[in-house]
């Protein structure tokens, strides 16, 4: 091998490795910058993983300009898809997600979600808030419609559309849909296009769901935050207020002028009563 052969595989090589550093330097730069910073010496504060469940009537893209907020701040967001079919199937499922995030998790719910995390937080410890917005909190033995006639003011049981469907075990179940007719009842501060995508692409809920009894109160020992929705014709808004208030709420936020879905007329407000129960509880 001539000496200009092994001089150019030398310089090759070289090149090679000067690379590869700078790669693993630009690799290890980037890490470093998006690594959340220690707030106290020796304590690294470490930002809780979100967890968003959808209620009725929709699916999880309902939380869509929340997370936008809340990735914008830097929290790592998850969405459980809500089985709508009741607390027996809704809560196990949603149970499983929460076990399978390390760290601790804000678990956040509107409308019936708020059955189902009620539920499916008991016994777990890496849950260290719940946020409720315009949502259910029903205490054991509670059904959802022992609550949502607790106080007048609902108006969406005559504009929900009952079909039957065949459960696995043959019996016949009722899903509810929402109507075309659905927008002053569920989401009147929204554009009326955005509600009509909603309610095409709504998840159903077994009607049986608002006779199934609370079996666990996750609220009696994690910290609630909670947000009334103001024009809520839904769950009324004093239903909310009651329900907050019993669980001995942290801070509950007002949105005067908001629907049914405050996560999509007013998600910044919504993002922001998130990061308040996030850093409470970091």
């Amino acid at each position: 091998m001539s000496t200009e052969m092994s001089r150019r595989k030398v310089l090759a090589a070289g090149a090679v490795l000067a690379g590869s550093a700078a790669l693993v330097a630009s690799q290890e730069g980037t890490a470093s910058a998006t690594a959340p910073a220690a707030t106290t010496k020796g304590n690294p504060k470490v930002k809780p993983t979100i967890v968003l469940v959808h209620g009725g009537y929709a699916d999880s893209s309902c939380w869509n300009a929340t997370i936008a907020e809340l990735q914008h701040r830097g929290y790592t967001t998850i969405c459980g898809a809500n089985p709508l079919r009741g607390i027996p199937t809704d809560a196990p499922y949603i149970a499983s997600l929460l076990d399978s995030i390390t760290g601790p998790v804000v678990l956040v719910a509107h409308s019936m979600g708020g059955t189902v995390i009620t539920n499916a937080a008991a016994g777990k410890a890496n849950v260290k808030a719940l946020v409720y917005i315009s949502a259910f909190v029903p205490d054991v033995g509670e059904t959802q419609g022992d609550l949502i006639n607790k106080f007048p003011g609902s108006e969406v049981l005559p504009v929900s559309v009952p079909v039957p469907y065949t459960k696995a075990d043959g019996t016949t179940g009722t899903d509810l849909y929402l109507s075309k007719d659905g927008q002053a009842a569920f989401a009147a501060d929204i554009p009326t296009e955005t509600f009509r995508v909603l309610q095409a692409t709504q998840r159903p809920f077994d009607a049986a769901s608002f006779t199934y009894p609370t079996t666990a109160a996750a609220w009696k020992t994690i910290p609630v935050w909670g947000l009334v929705a103001g024009r809520d014709k839904a769950i009324p808004p004093a239903c909310e207020r009651w329900m907050y208030t019993r669980a001995n709420a942290r801070k509950i936020v007002e949105v005067p002028t908001s629907s049914h879905v405050a996560m999509l007329s007013h998600p910044r407000i919504v993002a922001d009563l998130i990061k308040d129960a996030a850093e409470a509880v970091s």
